[in-house]
């Protein structure tokens, strides 16, 4: 863990995200959020910013640690079809 993660930014940036993700945003799952998840990895380049955080629940956030995405293909990171044609759009 960096330092990043000790600041107060930090700490405002992820009560803001799990104010906004009450429940884990992987599909079907109804626990809890409890991890403001960077969608596009810090170490990748990603932003830190809310638009770029979604909360996950421990379980999806460790097969995210782990090279697991939890969510399904084809679909955002908030779990919805990417094609805008989709009729669950």
């Amino acid at each position: 863990m960096t330092d990043f993660y000790k600041t107060a930014f930090w700490k405002r940036l992820r009560a803001a995200c799990l104010k906004r993700d009450r429940k884990c945003t992987t599909p079907g799952c109804t626990e809890l959020a409890v991890v403001a998840d960077h969608i596009v990895p810090r170490s990748k380049g990603g932003a830190d910013t809310l638009e770029n955080l979604r909360g996950l629940c421990i379980r999806h956030h460790n097969m995210r640690r782990h090279g697991n995405e939890p969510y399904l293909k084809g679909c955002n990171a908030k779990g919805q079809p990417a094609d805008p044609n989709h009729w669950w759009n």
